[in-house]
């Protein structure tokens, strides 16, 4: 079978495509054969300093071809999503059962990485941020995969939207069209009024300007995957808080059930609206990143295994 893999930290162009050996299912886990995987902001890749280069995860989709021992819920053919944290880019992957749900009959392989990974992420911020009627919300990232959720799920809570870009003349109209009433660029010297809620996703720089963008008691969600500092002095000038976290470290399965199936409720209801910026073959991994890298895209990139 065929995966994409690096043996040397740098750019896109490091990526080929490799033969592996078909993977064998251990305790608790499914042998998915993907056809679609959804690509996030590939951090881990350029990390030079790290001992050895990490195996790519991200969200796949596809149909269930082997049990390991002890899967329950699960059968052969069953047609399943999920975040696999290694060798997601690959024909066949390897998908923990209590990471797996089931796409619905009326959804397809794309539809399920563009909605459920990136869905779950910007539901557990909102909740996080404790997110209420009438206030405003700061969205860092909102073009991509999960700002495009986030801006959904905070106008859903009834909150005003303030979203924060690269480029806003270039991401203006798709941020507007989502429910955002305000369009900024990061490097803009204010974003406008005082937060009550800032859900910051790219890290960096961005987590100090984000803090200082709190109004007096505002709640600050960082999820980013670039590692900053927040300043602490800014907080407590504010009586703010902070709080982060990332999804390979939730343990709730419960709970990300219970939101797997609000998602799908929703977009099948129609409100809540997925957006795939690109749909690339897996063999051409290397563009799939570079435009991820590139901050230019507006919502999911999807690599298709055919």
């Amino acid at each position: 079978m065929r995966r994409v893999n690096y043996t040397v930290h740098g750019g896109p162009a490091v990526l080929f495509v490799e033969d592996a050996p078909t993977p064998v299912p251990g305790p608790g886990q499914l042998l998915v054969r993907c056809e679609a995987v959804g690509v996030t902001l590939p951090m881990v890749r350029r990390v030079r300093e790290a001992p050895e280069p990490v195996p790519l995860g991200g969200e796949i989709a596809g149909v269930v071809q082997a049990l390991g021992p002890g899967v329950r819920g699960f059968g052969i053919g069953d047609r399943v999503t999920g975040l696999c944290f290694e060798h997601a880019y690959a024909d066949l992957a390897l998908l923990s059962e209590d990471m797996a749900s089931r796409i619905p009959d009326h959804a397809d392989a794309t539809t399920a990485v563009a909605l459920v990974r990136s869905g779950l992420v910007a539901r557990q911020a909102c909740a996080l941020g404790l997110l209420g009627h009438g206030e405003t919300v700061l969205i860092t990232a909102a073009a991509g995969a999960v700002g495009t959720m986030a801006v959904q799920l905070a106008r859903a809570h009834g909150a005003r939207v303030i979203a924060a870009v690269s480029t806003a003349a270039d991401k203006r109209a798709y941020l507007t069209a989502l429910g955002a009433e305000t369009v900024v660029d990061y490097d803009a010297d204010s974003w406008g009024e005082p937060v009550d809620v800032a859900l910051e996703g790219v890290g960096g720089q961005l987590l100090g300007k984000s803090v200082r963008a709190l109004a007096r008691s505002g709640r600050l969600v960082a999820f980013g995957a670039q590692p900053g500092s927040i300043p602490a002095g800014e907080l407590m000038s504010r009586t703010a808080s902070a709080t982060g976290f990332r999804m390979a470290t939730t343990s709730k399965p419960a709970l990300l059930a219970c939101w797997r199936d609000e998602l799908w409720d929703w977009h099948r209801d129609g409100w809540l609206r997925t957006r795939v910026h690109a749909e690339i073959p897996l063999a051409e991994a290397h563009r799939a990143h570079e435009a991820i890298e590139s901050r230019t895209n507006l919502g999911k990139v999807v690599l298709v295994v055919d």
